[in-house]
């Protein structure tokens, strides 16, 4: 299924009429560089930024700080153990794009395999986490949280780990932050972006 799309200023677009996520339109989303996010009001709109954020796995930075809390083995890494409550963890906010149609529908996802969670527990407990989707050698980060300090960094490294040790390629952020630009995360232009996706998605890869 290919979307049509109405691009608008900033980066928003829109599928005509599509309210509802079905995994046939979010993954053919995904595979054109777009994805969707809640409004306040009930709408799902749809993003494709331009500059879009990624982070380069050869380029990962292991901050200092980071690598003295991983030494005193606090945290105990598990994929796709709760995939729900890292939904649930990412959603309460204060504002939130993750209403109850996301996560029904990235559950569905996570269900067939194709959306997973990374998880930080500390003494059996969630301490923080991420969740994404991922298709061939493409994660495509959605969100993470963390009640523990630390928790959703340690979550971050453990991805690329996991996406390194997989022959993945590509670590979609959506957009950079200055907590990402710690870890050497940047910002390429949509088509750059695009190429990378194409490249990509369809290789024999498996998270």
């Amino acid at each position: 299924m290919v979307l049509s799309l109405h691009e608008l200023p900033g980066g928003r677009e829109f599928p005509e009429r599509a309210c509802v996520l079905t995994v046939d339109l979010l993954l053919s989303a995904y595979r054109q560089g777009v994805f969707p996010m809640a409004e306040p009001g009930g709408e799902i709109s749809w993003f494709s930024p331009d500059p879009r954020g990624i982070l380069p796995l050869e380029g990962f930075h292991l901050p200092h700080g980071l690598k003295r809390s991983l030494k005193k083995g606090l945290f105990e890494i598990r994929f796709n153990t709760a995939f729900e409550a890292v939904m649930e963890g990412c959603a309460n906010r204060s504002e939130t794009w993750i209403d109850g149609r996301i996560k029904a529908s990235y559950t569905q996802l996570h269900c067939l395999g194709l959306a997973h969670s990374v998880e930080a527990w500390v003494d059996g407990v969630l301490g923080g986490g991420l969740y994404g989707v991922s298709l061939g050698g493409v994660f495509f980060g959605e969100s993470m949280f963390h009640t523990v300090t630390d928790a959703s960094k340690v979550a971050l490294v453990a991805l690329v780990e996991r996406m390194q040790a997989r022959k993945m390629g590509l670590l979609d952020l959506q957009w950079v932050t200055p907590h990402l630009k710690k870890f050497g995360a940047c910002e390429v232009p949509r088509r750059t972006y695009l190429k990378l996706l194409r490249e990509h998605v369809d290789r024999e890869c498996f998270f």
